[in-house]
This record gives structure tokens, C-alpha cells and sequence, in this order.
């Protein structure tokens, strides 16, 4: 699998978990691909979510890794610092 086709199955991971985020007021991007690790950003009411390190965990990395099998971990970072 390609860069090109990791990207857009993890896109596509991303809107099948992208409804139930939005659900509880949140929402999720996508910010890079590094290796094996994915780095996404939550937004709205996942930013200060609890539980948000579960949902990332038991949600967000168990579906992209069921498109991609190859990823080891997803990671959310913040892209609003400088």
C-alpha cells in the first residue's frame, strides 16, 4: 500500500468513527502520517472530553487499524500551540 492509498484509509476510517464523535459534540482531523503512527486533532466537545484517551484508543485507533492493519498507534496532538 502506498502513501496515497494509507492516506485515503484513513480518511475512510476516520468517517466511519466521524458520527459518533459528532454525536457527543466533537469531531476529528487528520494531521499526518508518520511511519506507523497517526496524528489527528479532536475538535469541539472531544478537546476537553475526559474520556477522550479512551475514545481515541478503543475508537479511533481500533478502526483505522482495521483499514490499515500496518499502523501501531494513533496520537492526537494540538495544533494550536506555536
Amino acid at each position: 500500500m502506498n502513501e496515497k492509498e494509507i492516506t485515503a484509509k484513513v480518511l475512510e476510517a476516520l468517517e466511519e468513527i466521524r458520527p459518533f464523535l459528532a454525536s457527543d459534540g466533537g469531531d476529528i482531523s487528520l494531521v499526518s502520517i508518520e511511519g506507523n503512527v497517526v496524528n489527528v486533532q479532536l475538535h469541539g466537545a472531544c478537546v476537553g472530553c475526559s474520556v477522550n484517551q479512551m475514545t481515541l484508543k478503543s475508537g479511533v485507533e481500533m478502526t483505522i487499524k482495521k483499514y490499515v492493519p500496518h499502523i501501531e498507534k494513533v496520537v492526537s496532538v494540538d495544533t494550536t500551540l506555536p
